[in-house]
């Protein structure tokens, strides 16, 4: 199994947590990356660009926000 990839974008506004998951995701054919959000926007933004990319997307509440997490 392949290690997880943590991407904190607590802070960024849109569209840079969008962005730091597209590079976290640029390359990797599966696997599983977690991008941590602070706003509702950026967790649904990040889980719409996930999953219009082929990744399932699954969103965790987590004190002070929320985890994106993206499998392939």
């Amino acid at each position: 199994m392949s290690e997880t990839i943590t991407v904190d974008a607590r802070g960024l506004s849109c569209p840079q947590p969008v962005m730091a998951a597209k590079k976290a995701l640029s390359g990797l054919m599966s696997g599983r990356v977690e991008v941590l959000v602070d706003t509702g926007t950026s967790r649904d933004n990040v889980a719409r660009f996930g999953e219009n990319k082929g990744w399932r997307a699954a969103k965790e509440e987590r004190e002070g926000g929320w985890k994106v997490v993206l499998e392939k």
